[in-house]
């Protein structure tokens, strides 16, 4: 951890004062270089706080409103500078805190859900790593939509987890395609939803049903390697799509709308938020360890 000035706000920009980052896996790929990025840079892009300066042209938000954005110039630190219209207002009933752990994953469950395949009630879906701060959101989300979920995690104390938050089965990472044939009476799941990557890709091809999808929109065991995409035939006409949150956040329109629902969904307690783990800013590196070796569950959050 470095000492840096204070940055002051631009024309069109807002200086926060963080209460919280949230630690995500894409941060982990900046770091290694999976996504490049100019350095030295400072990591994180989620974050929540209260607004304490604005630059030329600004009205909203003003001094003294508590914000959220993904979109921080960097939110590993006290103080970060965001696009005022990249950030969203933090409503009454939901803290900084939640704020910080909920919308980078809050708003990706959301899109993944309703528009990477839109659950239908009666599906049967495939969660994968469903006791991590992704999973649990969208376990939870998943069966609010009347969709049954089978989740898979490590440890019976994850699987609890998934339990808890919706998830009709848990199973193991052992013959996953065999487990849910016999859980869907050899048909197959219509999505498989995997942030894991590499090390579940071929497990979650082989158990879609014939025009199934896999979503994948997430590498924590690394990316996919190229395939052969006659798989995708052989396997009964299957789809494949790697989406990512940028492209569903455009507009400040669609940011607001997805950012609106994610954060009523918490405050009016259908979405539950579980922090898993709270790190000093100093602590950063321990926070990416504990995430990459699976050691965690719920969201991770680094606290000024």
């Amino acid at each position: 951890m470095s000492q840096v000035d204070t940055p002051q706000p631009g024309p069109g920009q807002v200086l926060v004062q963080l209460a919280a980052a949230g630690v995500n896996f894409v941060d982990t790929y900046f770091r290694t270089g999976l996504y490049p990025r100019p350095v030295p840079y400072t990591p994180g892009g989620e974050g929540a706080g209260t607004v304490i300066a604005v630059g030329d042209g600004v009205s909203t938000p003003q001094v003294g409103d508590r914000v959220a954005s993904t979109e921080f110039d960097g939110s590993y630190a006290r103080f970060a500078l965001a696009a005022a219209d990249r950030v969203v207002a933090v409503p009454d009933g939901v803290s900084d805190e939640q704020a910080a752990a909920v919308l980078l994953q809050g708003m990706t469950a959301h899109y993944l859900l309703h528009d990477s395949y839109p659950v239908r009630p009666g599906d049967t879906v495939l969660v994968h790593a469903a006791a991590g701060g992704m999973g649990l959101l969208l376990t939870q989300l998943a069966a609010k939509l009347g969709a049954r979920v089978i989740g898979t995690a490590s440890t019976p104390e994850k699987r609890e987890l998934a339990r808890q938050a919706g998830a009709a089965e848990v199973i193991g990472y052992d013959d996953v395609p065999g487990r849910v044939r016999e859980l869907t009476g050899g048909e197959g799941v219509p999505a498989v939803y995997d942030g894991v990557g590499r090390d579940t890709f071929d497990a979650s091809l082989a158990s879609l049903r014939p025009h199934g999808t896999l979503v994948l929109y997430g590498y924590a065991s690394g990316p996919v390697p190229p395939f052969d995409l006659n798989r995708l035939q052989l396997g009964g006409s299957l789809y494949v799509t790697r989406p990512t949150l940028a492209h569903f956040v455009a507009s400040r329109e669609e940011l607001a709308r997805r950012a609106g629902d994610v954060f009523g969904w918490v405050a009016d307690g259908t979405l539950s938020v579980a922090i898993g783990g709270r790190y000093p800013l100093a602590e950063a590196r321990r926070a990416h360890e504990d995430l990459q070796a699976r050691r965690t569950t719920g969201k991770l959050l680094l606290v000024p």
